[in-house]
C-alpha cells in the first residue's frame, strides 16, 4: 500500500525556519518526482517545490531563495527546508509523488502537515 507521511509542521515566528519531511512507503519513491504543495485558508492548493528522481529542482517564485527541496533516496524521504518564513507561508503542506515534475493530475498524496507563521 502506498503511503506518504508528512511531518515537521509547527508554529514558528516570522523569520524562523522549519524542516518538513515526507516519508514514502512502497515502491513509488525512487520512480517518482516528489512535490511539495501548500494550501492557505480560503485559497487553492499551490505547488511550492518539486524534485525529480535525478535531483533537478523547481520552485515557486514566492519561495525561491528561501526554501530548499531535497531527497534521500536511501531513506525514501523528501525534505523541504524553509528559511526566512513569513506569515504568508502559513498553510497545510502536502507531499505528492507523481511520475514527472510537470504532472498536474494523478499521483499519490499525503495527509498534510500544518505550518503556522506568526507575525
Amino acid at each position: 500500500q502506498v503511503q506518504l507521511v508528512e511531518s515537521g509542521g509547527d508554529l514558528v515566528q516570522a523569520g524562523g525556519s522549519l524542516r518538513l519531511s515526507c516519508a514514502a512507503s512502497g515502491s513509488i519513491f525512487n520512480r517518482n518526482a516528489m512535490h511539495w504543495y501548500r494550501q492557505a485558508p480560503g485559497k487553492q492548493r499551490e505547488l511550492v517545490a518539486v524534485i525529480s528522481t535525478g535531483g533537478t529542482t523547481g520552485y515557486a517564485d514566492s519561495v525561491k531563495g528561501r526554501f530548499t527541496i531535497s531527497r534521500d533516496n536511501a531513506k525514501n524521504t523528501v525534505f523541504l527546508q524553509m528559511n526566512s518564513l513569513q506569515p504568508e507561508d502559513t498553510g497545510v503542506y502536502y507531499c505528492r509523488a507523481a511520475p514527472t515534475m510537470g504532472a498536474v493530475i494523478g499521483g499519490y498524496w499525503g495527509q498534510g502537515t500544518q505550518v503556522t507563521v506568526s507575525s
